[in-house]
């Protein structure tokens, strides 16, 4: 089939390169458009649309795929299908219309399960021991269409949303390249998704990934990981910004600290919560690189009685 991919994180980038390796002919690319990125905030392409630019492939930018030029490009590359994996913006129903075998999606849950922008996240956070990754045809519902495969993947108990992602990434590409073979010999169709089971997955924001410390260390552990690498965890110290990497949980015999009391041991940081004591990995101060939460405590000298807020 003739193939107009649409994505644009790193984590879209697999599926690309398995289609370009696939029997399929990717015709084109559509990607968001090139954005400031950085300390620097140069303006730089997406990664989906850099390993376009190396295979030759032509990207479509469009602020917003509604746009009558985007649309009139579409219509002059002839798709018979458009993959599409963590594009980014929702295609309009003029847009859904042009390939005849619709827009195929790649969404990172077992759908109907975390519908919507941060799926893995929403995993991790709430604790789910089986996730996976699912094709549907794109409709103009969020994340309702009929789905022609999954594959499951375990939560691992140290995963985080990048190395959870990652997995995702690589077998979910395979599933895509699996479900464009199957319509393309017309021996996939798409089964419409249960009514049960629905939950939705919004955006993760900054403001909801700060830790609160008079949560219980399990739910503490969970939100961290679920936002790490992006949008990363925080809190502050001394009225300040302190980033936090993943927490180790600690047994019972832990020191018993008030929420967000800290301890500074000689090779760890203790920090309590609403149950129970968390050992911080690494921190990052307001403009200073991430360092061992020990590095960090000598160079603060912590007072006894000190707390994370």
């Amino acid at each position: 089939m003739r193939l107009v991919f649409a994505g644009t994180p790193e984590p879209a980038v697999p599926s690309l390169r398995a289609l370009l390796d696939s029997q399929h002919e990717v015709v084109g690319v559509v990607t968001r458009p090139d954005a400031p990125a950085g300390r620097g905030r140069k303006v730089v392409r997406s990664p989906v649309g850099r390993l376009a630019d190396e295979a030759g492939i032509p990207v479509l930018t469009p602020a917003r795929p509604s746009e009558p030029a985007f649309l009139a490009q579409l219509q002059d590359l002839a798709p018979d299908c458009c993959p599409v994996v963590a594009y980014g913006a929702l295609v309009p129903r003029a847009a859904l219309d042009v390939p005849r075998h619709g827009w195929v999606n790649l969404h990172f849950s077992l759908l109907p399960a975390w519908r919507g922008a941060a799926p893995v996240q929403a995993a991790l956070r709430h604790g789910d021991e089986i996730t996976g990754a699912s094709t549907f045809r794109l409709e103009e519902g969020l994340d309702t269409g009929p789905v022609f495969g999954v594959v499951t993947e375990a939560v691992r108990p140290t995963d985080t949303a990048g190395a959870l992602l990652g997995r995702l990434a690589t077998s979910g590409a395979d599933l895509l390249v699996a479900t464009l073979d199957g319509i393309a010999e017309g021996t996939l169709e798409a089964r419409p998704q249960p009514g049960e089971g629905v939950s939705l997955a919004p955006k993760i924001t900054t403001a909801g990934s700060r830790v609160h410390w008079d949560a219980p260390a399990p739910a503490i552990d969970r939100l961290v990981r679920s936002v790490t690498p992006d949008p990363g965890a925080w809190c502050t110290f001394r009225d300040e910004r302190l980033g936090l990497g993943p927490v180790t949980l600690l047994d019972a015999e832990a020191p018993a600290l008030a929420p967000g009391q800290l301890l500074a041991e000689k090779r760890r940081v203790l920090v309590g919560t609403g149950g129970g004591s968390v050992q911080l990995g690494e921190v990052r101060p307001v403009g200073k690189r991430a360092m061992p939460a020990p590095d960090w405590a000598r160079g603060v000298r912590i007072v006894d009685g000190e707390r994370l807020a």
